[in-house]
Formats: C-alpha cells, sequence, structure tokens
C-alpha cells in the first residue's frame, strides 16, 4: 500500500520542526577551519592521532586527462572474500562460510581458480568438535579450513562472520604473494578493521581477543603480508568503498580547547565538504550549491594513529603479534578521494613503509586515481575480485540446505525471514 497525499504532506510537514543547526556555508567554513588548524597535526591529548605525510594540500585532476595517462604500474591484482552470511541452525550451531579469490590484469585463469575457503562454526554445546586442519579440493588448486569459535555470551555471529572473511582473505593473500608483479588493491582496508574494533565494543569481545590465538593468527597474517610486500619492494594497497572511521571528529569533538562546532557524523562528511567543488547560483527560490563534476579531487597522504589504526602504530601492541620491521613501516596511511559523478569519497590505505618515499607515494595516488576515473567508482580489478569472491543468492540457498541435510536439523528462521524472504 502507499501514503496517501494528505499522510505524505503531514510526513513531510515534520521537517518544518527540525531546526538543522547551522547552514551549508557555516558547515563548510567549519570544514576549511580544521582543514587549516587541526590536521598537522592533528593532538588527542598530547599525542598525535593524524598527520600530513608530506605537505598538506588538495589537488584535483579532470577525469577524462587522468584516465588517458600512462599507468605507473603495468599490472595489478585484486583481493576479496565473499560470505553466506552468519547463519544460526535449530541445533545451536552459528556457521558462516568466507571464499576469498584474486583476479589479475592481464587476466590469469589459473589463479582466477584458486580459493581460500573457510567455515567459522560456534557452538554452547562443549562437546561439538571440529577438524581444523587445513586441506585441498579441486584439484589441488584450492585450500579449505573448518575453524570452532569458543562459546561466546553474545556476538557470535559478528565473531563467526569476521574470523571466516579475514581468515579467508589474510590465508589467500600469503599464498600468492609471489604472482603479484606490481602492485595488489585489497578490496577494503589494509588491515581487518572489523576484528580490530573489538576491543572497543565490549569487555566479553575485548577478552577473546586476549584469551583465543585465532584474532591474533589473523591479524598475523596481515603482519606478514606487509612484511613480505616490503622485502618483495611491490607495494600494496586497501580501497575502502565505505569508509566511516571517526578519528578526527571524535578527536574534535572531545578536546576541550578546540572552539568548534564539528557536525560530521564521520570523517567521510568532512572530507566531502572539504573536496567537493562548485560554487552557488541563483535560482527561482534563491541560491543553490552546483557541483563540479568534471574533476576528481584529492587529499595528500596522511598518517593515521588514532581509533582502530592504534594497534599498529609505533606506540600500539599489535594484539601482541611480533613486527619484524621497525614498528613505523606498519602504520596506516591513507588519503581520500572524492568522485563528484557520484557524490561519493574513498579512502585508500597503505603501510608507511611504501608511502614515504614521495616518488612511490605519488605514483600510488596517480594510479588509484586513474582507476576511479576510468571505473566511475571502484578500480576495475577490485570489482573483478569481487565478483571471483562473490556467493551469489541462490548459492547461498543452496549452501544452507546442505548444511541442513548434514547436521540433520533446519536453519532457525524469524518471521522478518519470511516476510522478506531473504536470501532464500
Amino acid at each position: 500500500m502507499t501514503l496517501d497525499p494528505v499522510h505524505y504532506d503531514g510526513i513531510a510537514r515534520l521537517a518544518r520542526r527540525i531546526d538543522h543547526g547551522a547552514d551549508e556555508r557555516d558547515r563548510r567554513a567549519f570544514a576549511e577551519t580544521v582543514w587549516a588548524e587541526f590536521l598537522d597535526p592533528l593532538l588527542d591529548d598530547g599525542r598525535t592521532v593524524v598527520d600530513p605525510v608530506g605537505e598538506q594540500r588538495r589537488r584535483y585532476v579532470d577525469c577524462e586527462d587522468v584516465a588517458l595517462h600512462d599507468r605507473p604500474f603495468p599490472t595489478e591484482h585484486g583481493l576479496d572474500a565473499g560470505t553466506i552470511n552468519p547463519t544460526t541452525f535449530k541445533n545451536g550451531l552459528v556457521i558462516d562460510i568466507a571464499q576469498a579469490a584474486m583476479s589479475a590484469t592481464p587476466s590469469d585463469l589459473d589463479l582466477h581458480r584458486s580459493r581460500t575457503t573457510v567455515m567459522t562454526v560456534h557452538s554452547n554445546d562443549e562437546t561439538m568438535t571440529v577438524d581444523e586442519t587445513w586441506g585441498k579440493f579441486d584439484e589441488g588448486y584450492s585450500r579449505s579450513r573448518a575453524v570452532k569459535i569458543p562459546p561466546l555470551p553474545r556476538f557470535a555471529e559478528g565473531v563467526v562472520h569476521a574470523l571466516a572473511l579475514y581468515l579467508a582473505e589474510s590465508k589467500h593473500a600469503c599464498d600468492h604473494v609471489e604472482d603479484v608483479e606490481d602492485l595488489l588493491v585489497l578490496d577494503g582496508p589494509l588491515y581487518p578493521r572489523g576484528l580490530l574494533r573489538w576491543a572497543d565494543q565490549h569487555p566479553d569481545l575485548a577478552d577473546f581477543l586476549l584469551e583465543d590465538p585465532r584474532p591474533t593468527t589473523v591479524l598475523e597474517n596481515y603482519v606478514r603480508l606487509v612484511e613480505r610486500f616490503v622485502d618483495k619492494e611491490v607495494p600494496l594497497v586497501g580501497f575502502v568503498k565505505n569508509p566511516a572511521t571517526r578519528v578526527i571528529t571524535r578527536t574534535l569533538k572531545s578536546r576541550r580547547d578546540v572552539d568548534i562546532s564539528a557536525p560530521w557524523n564521520d570523517d567521510s562528511a568532512l572530507f566531502t565538504r572539504l573536496l567537493e567543488r562548485g560554487e552557488y547560483v541563483d535560482d527561482v527560490e534563491g541560491e543553490r550549491w552546483e557541483r563540479d563534476t568534471s574533476a576528481l579531487t584529492y587529499t595528500n597522504w596522511f598518517r593515521s594513529r588514532g581509533g582502530v589504526d592504534r594497534p599498529l602504530s609505533v606506540d600500539g601492541d599489535a594484539l601482541g603479534v611480533e613486527r619484524e620491521l621497525p614498528h613505523e613501516i606498519y602504520e596506516v596511511t591513507f588519503f581520500v578521494v572524492y568522485d563528484p559523478r557520484d557524490d561519493l569519497v574513498y579512502r585508500i590505505e597503505a603501510p608507511y613503509a611504501f608511502t614515504r618515499d614521495p616518488e612511490l607515494r605519488e605514483r600510488l595516488t596517480h594510479q588509484l586515481l586513474q582507476n576511479v576515473a576510468v571505473a566511475h567508482g571502484p578500480p576495475t580489478i577490485v570489482q573483478k575480485a569481487d565478483e571471483l569472491a562473490r556467493i551469489s543468492r541462490s548459492e547461498k540457498r543452496s549452501l544452507r540446505e546442505t548444511l541442513e541435510a548434514q547436521f540433520d536439523t533446519s536453519q532457525a528462521r524469524t518471521y522478518d525471514d519470511h516476510r522478506w524472504d531473504e536470501d532464500y
């Protein structure tokens, strides 16, 4: 049933009751103040959490021009992992399955065939056992493993999902380091952000991180991945399509010495204001903002030592993982690119090991800008990896039915599952 016009108008009139605070001009002015006065460096209780790598500046490049330039890295590899999403069964099992795949340009069919598959299993039944050894399938092209998650009072679905996803991705990346010749682009952040966020969410998850070796093993895979790429002198980056970091905005709101209102929900909203180009033009209802869509705009690289990036910073503990190189090598650095054609921002991350070199930093910047310009969004190599790793809706349904038969049980469904028929 659709809304009757009178009901629609009644709902719309509610907006008149809301004073949304500062107008758009003021919000842009706030963003400019933050850029000019607080990011070089951004301090939190005297500790640097964000600071520029090189000169702090904003630049823009014409979308068509950058797409036609020579590529700094002639070959690229992409990496992604897909899951069926956590599934709860009536016998108490909570299961997720992830598969990771690597793409290559130019194409490498043997590499595309390879998969790393991980099934994570949670049960409050202490008698449940799992054979956790790695096995091979598909004539040796692919590897698989089942992993038992210890009983948790809550967050079971989140834990099985995160560990399946990150274990599959990190293991696949480590197994195929030698296949990467020029550049590896991860679909997502450089380190397992979801796992690193656990310590801040709830004491139960913080204890799990400290007491169980599995999360540490997953993080260690990413640390070793960085070390091996440093040894190969081949860079890797993470392309974050939906950045949701709040290090800058949260720090500004917590500082008592900052005489500024931070109206943004997250750092992406701030960078959108900083990078959006355009002008106010006259309209029949007054002035309106008209965005320039001809050029990508982007920031310099920044080093991040706050929030979930802190464990891998020089003063972080890396969850107890031993780092064989100087700690600054592993630090997360990032730059932000804004695509006005879709009004979206992307965050590109790389270890400081690669971005400390000005020439390499510029080459990485140019490559990722060209990727975005050509693909009109996330790099094609990332989309290719996503297609290889994705588990379709029909495949998810079939896998769940297979698990039901294997465990002689059925999936625990809710009314919402029945109502929306999601993934069934």
